[in-house]
């Protein structure tokens, strides 16, 4: 949508860098794959692609199982994305332009954003940014505290809703507190470039809390091996140097928050 443009097209390609994910393949040096079955033209996709810094091959798994399902669902909501196409690979898994039927259907959830209160969090970490924002950090590793355990549980990478000036200032507030390792107090799954000791608390609002097998706020508390994260997390520009990271929106917090969704009643209204 940013790069919808006729003038400045040169700095939007280096502020909006596009990707390119690939998932199937249809046509190949004069052969027709479209009636062999999913998975063999998966492989002819792995055979004939050469990733680079602008194409990939999509995330897929072959799952069988509806727990590893959810699981690898939750992952992707929490990357940011709308959820998962599930597919067929069984023998009559041809690709047919435009049907759907059952060899192909989308899992995603509703977009209604539940989320009202702003949280207050602390930088772990975080990811050299590219494009516009090289040389700042593009991404940064966000976490809840938690008082029992006196330690810090990320729960979301947020990247949106910094200005240029903002870049700037973070990357002076934050490099005092750069350390080569992960601080002993964060736990994290994630491995950003840059570590910090947790000091700096940034005012962040998002759609809505979900379940996050890529993050530690609240881990299990909900289902096993299964955190918390805020879902499309934004800065609001509030610096919050009046709140000491012990200050910070605690995990307990979080996970009230999480079941007092209107949508979460709903399910756990429909299965008691």
């Amino acid at each position: 949508m940013h790069r919808k443009r006729k003038h400045d097209i040169k700095e939007a390609m280096k502020e909006y860098p596009v990707n390119i994910f690939l998932f199937d393949v249809m046509y190949v040096d004069g052969q027709d794959l479209t009636n062999l079955p999913l998975i063999d033209r998966k492989r002819k996709l792995l055979e004939i692609l050469k990733p680079s810094e602008y194409v990939h091959l999509a995330t897929w798994r072959v799952i069988n199982d509806a727990e590893e399902l959810d699981k690898f669902f939750h992952e992707a909501i929490s990357d940011g994305c709308e959820g998962v196409m599930c597919k067929s690979i069984k023998a009559d898994s041809i690709y047919e332009m435009g049907a759907r039927g059952w060899l192909w259907i989308k899992y995603k959830r509703d977009y209604r954003s539940e989320l009202t209160d702003t949280l207050d969090l602390v930088v772990v970490g975080a990811f050299w940014g590219r494009g516009k924002r090289a040389g700042t950090y593009g991404a940064l590793l966000i976490a809840a505290y938690d008082p029992k355990t006196d330690q810090f549980y990320t729960v979301s990478k947020v990247g949106s809703g910094f200005t240029d000036e903002d870049l700037v200032k973070l990357k002076q507030m934050l490099d005092p507190y750069r350390i080569p390792h992960r601080h002993p107090r964060v736990v994290s799954k994630m491995e950003p470039d840059v570590w910090f000791v947790p000091a700096v608390v940034l005012e962040i609002i998002g759609a809505e809390i979900t379940l996050s097998p890529l993050h530690t706020c609240c881990m299990g508390a909900i289902r096993p091996d299964v955190g918390l994260a805020i879902r499309f997390p934004r800065f609001t520009g509030r610096y919050r140097t009046d709140k000491s990271p012990e200050q910070a929106t605690t995990v307990d917090e979080i996970l009230e928050m999480y079941k007092e969704q209107k949508k979460v009643k709903i399910e756990e209204g429909a299965n008691p």
